[in-house]
Parts: C-alpha cells; structure tokens; sequence
C-alpha cells in the first residue's frame, strides 16, 4: 500500500500530534487538499497505534 505523507500528516493532526511548520504551505488560505480515504486512514491510524504513537 502507498500513502502519501500528506494523509499521515492529516491523521497526526487528527490525533493532536504536533508537526512543524511547512514550508511549501498554498500561497492561498482556501487551497483544496486531496482528503485522506477511509481505508488508508485505517491503515495509518493502526500503525501508529503499533508504534505506540497515539
């Protein structure tokens, strides 16, 4: 399975996990970002809970 560590970061933040500041943020506030699929966010969230980041 291939997952973009963009929805790893949504599901951080998600779980309050603090990142750091990006630096290729959207020049505009409203920029549409690809939302994190169902399954993948299942995926993810049980790997960190293997690794017993939440």
């Amino acid at each position: 399975m291939s997952v973009s560590s963009l929805y790893i970061a949504q599901i951080k933040q998600k779980y309050g996990i603090i990142e750091r500041e990006n630096y290729n943020k959207p020049k505009s506030e409203n920029a549409r970002q690809p939302q994190c699929p169902p399954e993948k966010e299942a995926a993810i969230t049980e790997t960190m809970k293997f690794f017993g980041m939440i």
